[in-house]
């Protein structure tokens, strides 16, 4: 039976891609379907014994499924929930109760290297639950009113605490499903899982990203990280 198992959410809606593609997923960047990488990423790190992709819909999983035909891995799928959240949940909830560890990873994220999740998974087996994250470089403010026309009172923030999150995020597999539970029980928010573990106060040990590693969120992106890639 699988003991550490890699969760890749493909399942997102993709709203901020402003209707460039159909499914950001599947675009092809320097030849390949995004997902192709995140997938190559986990079979060559050795760490995972089984790979589960959550997908949006029975046709996007067919979609997924063409895309990674030629990567020879036995996969498992679960079909994701309304909010990233319930398409955690629902993947926690679909794994053997033997798992030990579970690395949640957004597909969108490409540029994730085999070293990083290898990071990951010895922090892991230490600290039960850890977050890959980089620096924040630039200055960061906080403001006291979301409307961008009216003045407000800019706040600043000590830079030298501040880490900009990325995945995959990695956990001993019962503490993140307890954290879930309490997060899906009290109708938390949370937008990534060490959030879902700090509700649960289960503290997250930082792996730091020696790579970029960016989301794809806007259509922007996909050039920059195309130059990324093919730089590599």
């Amino acid at each position: 039976m699988a003991k550490n198992v890699a969760l890749l959410l493909a399942a997102g809606s993709g709203s901020r891609m402003q209707e460039s593609t159909a499914d950001k997923i599947l675009v092809p960047i320097a030849g390949e379907p995004v997902v192709c990488y995140s997938v190559r990423a986990f079979i060559s790190s050795g760490v995972c014994d089984q790979i589960t992709i959550v997908y949006k819909d029975p046709q996007q999983r067919k979609n997924i499924e063409a895309a990674i035909a030629s990567i020879d891995f036995d996969y498992t799928w679960v079909q994701g929930g309304k909010e990233r959240q319930d398409s955690v949940h629902n993947a926690l909830q679909s794994l053997s109760k033997d798992c030990d560890f579970v690395f949640i990873h957004d597909c969108a994220r490409p540029l994730v290297c085999p070293k990083s999740i290898q990071k990951l998974y010895t922090s892991v087996k230490i600290h039960s639950a850890c977050v890959l994250a980089h620096r924040v470089s630039d200055t960061i403010k906080r403001v006291t009113s979301v409307k961008l026309d009216v003045p407000c009172k800019i706040e600043d923030l000590d830079r030298s605490s501040l880490w900009a999150m990325q995945t995959p995020q990695a956990f001993s597999y019962t503490k993140i499903c307890e954290a879930y539970r309490k997060v899906i029980a009290d109708k938390i928010s949370v937008t990534d899982d060490c959030a879902a573990a700090s509700y649960a106060n289960l503290d997250s040990n930082i792996v730091t990203s020696a790579q970029p590693n960016p989301k794809i969120t806007t259509a922007a992106d996909l050039d920059y990280i195309t130059w990324l890639i093919e730089e590599r």
